[in-house]
């Protein structure tokens, strides 16, 4: 097998691998979010009623579910970029689009 071959084949696997991760990602927090509380925070929603966040630590535009506690179902417990996003989610302070 030649090395370009074998480069493609691996990226390939690469890319496979981090999809599947993704999906999986979603099928989990789709599991625990369940019910939807953007509406609560004041936050603009899409058709689906998701909020239109601005995330601080990716600097890219979102449309995440709330839970409750105001925590975006991209939340990452201990990431002080989301525990700053979430408490501005909270206090009617986070960018939205």
């Amino acid at each position: 097998m030649g090395d370009r071959l074998r480069r493609v084949l691996e990226q390939q696997a690469r890319k496979a691998g981090r999809e599947y991760a993704r999906s999986k990602r979603a099928y989990r927090e789709g599991r625990e979010w369940g019910e939807n509380h953007a509406g609560d925070f004041d936050l603009p929603t899409d058709g689906e009623d998701r909020a239109r966040i601005v995330c601080r630590r990716h600097a890219e535009k979102r449309r995440v579910a709330v839970n409750a506690d105001g925590e975006p179902a991209c939340f990452e417990s201990g990431h002080p970029d989301c525990e700053g996003c979430a408490e501005d989610v909270r206090e009617g302070r986070v960018q939205t689009w």
